[in-house]
């Protein structure tokens, strides 16, 4: 029982504190309009780390790369905290267990952030049935046209109803079933978990 507490609280942390901080990220890489009711939201979340950080680790070409590492290291101590959890000893496995470890928590950052790809698609698909004027549309669009562009060129439009977010769904579920989850498990195997 404790276990699972524990384990609900560090996901709990992962999701507050990660989550943001990749948004963070793309609504920059992705040029999201800086002007959103979202930004704020996530400005508060993250810069209390993000800022101090932007002194060790400096933009690139424009990108806030603080805000990347941010979420890679909050990843690489929840997950240390949930083989603690787990009782599995990591710290005993030497030092080759480190790389495997910073290599699991880029592999979990590439996982959320094709869950935040499948949240922000879906996000956007309710809000152009229910309300197309929302002032969060050319934000979820902005996070999101790289990704429907390309399969909306491919796949026509069936009368009025535009398919490529089902086949973007189905994409990142078979990135996520198959090639990721492969690499977690050799990842887990490497350091006897």
């Amino acid at each position: 029982m404790f276990n699972q507490a524990s384990s609900f609280l560090l996901q709990t942390v992962e999701f507050l504190l990660v989550y943001p901080a990749l948004l963070r990220f793309y609504m920059q890489l992705l040029r999201a309009p800086p002007r959103n009711p979202l930004m704020p939201v996530v400005m508060a979340l993250t810069d209390f780390a993000v800022r101090p950080l932007r002194r060790f680790v400096p933009g690139f070409s424009g990108l806030d790369l603080s805000s990347l590492f941010w979420a890679w290291i909050v990843e690489m101590l929840i997950l240390l905290a949930l083989f603690a959890v787990a009782r599995a000893n990591v710290l005993m496995g030497g030092p080759q267990v480190l790389p495997v470890i910073l290599f699991l928590a880029l592999l979990r950052l590439f996982e959320m952030s094709l869950y935040l790809l499948i949240f922000t698609i879906l996000v956007q698909v309710i809000l152009s049935w229910v309300s197309a004027y929302n002032p969060l549309m050319p934000v979820f669009d902005s996070l999101t046209r790289p990704f429907l562009r390309p399969v909306q060129r491919l796949l026509p439009r069936v009368g009025n109803v535009d398919f490529s977010p089902l086949v973007v769904f189905v994409i990142c579920q078979l990135i996520l079933i198959v090639p990721v989850r492969w690499l977690q498990d050799v990842a887990r195997q490497m350091i006897a978990v």
